[in-house]
């Protein structure tokens, strides 16, 4: 019998497609890699992929749980082809409690939606990733994902308080739960948070919850130089500042944004600098006023404020369009999202510099300054049409992440390694951390079945 029918034999007809289409479309992700699998299972609940999962185990097929396809590095390309097990039909948020502060939710979630119905009960989910509108909770689980808010906030691993996830076997694991604080074993929770799929299917998200700020200021400035704005930033935290956001761009972002977007609507200048404050009327108030002079003495070329939710996401429907201005320009666009100390951020940007003049490919520099976490796009002309750029890309990207690693940053922030990034695995890791990492595979995953192909063998 083939997979395919031996899959609707299990779980129903509805729940399986193998036509030309569904395989496409479950492929890839937004990176460049993609790979068909044989068949695509949509789960409807958890007992569809214990029974899923029981039944590739036994027979030792591959499977690769995927969310909304949104990510940046391959993490759901079925490299061994096999099943690709969507997530997308799980997709209800079970409860919303006030009382509790808490949320219980599917992974086929989308982050966005569940942010809105989050705030009409007054509560607040801060990880705020670029594509909260596209992606998925399982798929933000997955990766460990991050946002513009994280400076702040910090990342989805610190709002999880309770996961239900299903290990390579079939058998159904719950782990936290509803309370705030738990010290019960081992952190099993951080162990799947960010595993990429490689360690168990999360059928199930119980997150905390905060109190809505009830108020909000942005503020937007222009500089010359991103000295400028490095500077700027270092003494709003040697002030004692923490906004919840603290984003950066270089003159090629700006001049794409100008180019796609029109120059009424991107200040003037090599260098901007987007900061977003919360928390109640009176101190945002006050907070977004010192800040403001403080911008004021480093001379920007222009500087905005904004107070309101509508009112200051008119100023970030910048910061949130760069990456479609860069497409735009027609490159192919390569968004590395390595992380370094605050300290190296200038050195970060200037050594970008030096590999545009040492290769020829021009590189956009934007991202989340308080935390170190910039993004490199690397924009390249016929990326998918000729071998020995792809070979040229690599060589920068080996010099990028080698200096990154040098000064003791990491090769990914808040994407992933998957695919894009499995060649600088080694260097970013020690052999101890590999083989530790390769031992709970084997424990979690004796068979090798789920996400194959990736950066654990």
């Amino acid at each position: 019998m083939a997979l395919a029918d031996e899959l609707r034999k299990l779980l129903g007809s509805d729940a399986v497609a193998d036509d030309a289409e569904a395989l496409a479309v479950h492929s890839r992700d937004k990176w460049f890699a993609a790979e068909a699998p044989e068949v695509v299972v949509f789960a409807r609940s958890t007992s569809d992929v214990s029974k899923l999962l029981s039944f590739a185990s036994q027979k030792k097929i591959p499977v690769t749980a995927r969310g909304a396809g949104f990510g940046y590095v391959g993490g759901c390309v079925p490299a061994k082809k096999g099943i690709a097990l969507s997530l997308m039909r799980m997709n209800r948020i079970k409860d919303i409690n006030f009382q509790d502060a808490i949320a219980i939710v599917e992974p086929g979630v989308i982050t966005a939606d569940l942010k809105a119905a989050a705030r009409a009960q007054k509560l607040f989910y801060p990880p705020d990733p670029a594509s909260m509108k596209d992606c998925s909770i399982g798929g933000n689980i997955a990766t460990n994902a991050g946002g513009p808010r994280c400076l702040k906030y910090g990342v989805t691993r610190n709002y999880v308080t309770g996961l239900e996830v299903v290990l390579a076997n079939g058998d159904i694991l719950r782990t936290g739960g509803r309370v705030h604080k738990n010290k019960t074993g081992f952190d099993l929770i951080g162990l799947f948070v960010g595993s990429e799929g490689m360690l168990g299917v999360v059928t199930e998200i119980t997150l905390r919850l905060l109190p809505l700020p009830p108020a909000r200021a942005t503020l937007s400035a222009a500089f010359a130089t991103m000295s400028q704005t490095a500077a700027a930033v270092q003494e709003i935290f040697a002030k004692g500042f923490l906004p919840s956001s603290l984003e950066i761009a270089d003159s090629f972002t700006l001049e794409a944004a100008r180019k796609d977007l029109g120059k009424a609507i991107v200040p003037p200048g090599n260098a901007h600098l987007l900061i977003d404050l919360d928390g109640q009327e009176e101190s945002v108030r006050s907070e977004a006023e010192a800040i403001r002079q403080l911008l004021v003495d480093k001379k920007p070329n222009t500087l905005e404020m904004a107070t309101g939710e509508e009112d200051c996401e008119k100023l970030w429907e910048l910061r949130r369009q760069f990456s479609n201005s860069l497409r735009a320009t027609g490159l192919t666009k390569l968004n590395q999202d390595m992380v370094v100390p605050r300290s190296h951020i200038v050195d970060l940007i200037e050594f970008a510099e030096r590999l545009h003049a040492k290769y020829g490919f021009p590189i956009a520099c934007f991202g989340h300054a308080g935390d170190g976490n910039i993004h490199i796009n690397i924009m390249v002309d016929r990326y998918n049409r000729d071998a020995d750029v792809r070979k040229k890309v690599e060589q920068a990207l080996d010099d990028l992440f080698a200096q990154v690693l040098a000064w003791g940053g990491v090769i990914t922030g808040e994407h992933g390694i998957g695919l894009a990034k499995k060649r600088w695995w080694p260097d970013a890791t020690s052999e101890p951390v590999r083989e530790l990492h390769r031992k709970l595979k084997a424990v979690l995953d004796p068979n090798g079945i789920l996400n194959p192909g990736k950066f654990v063998e």
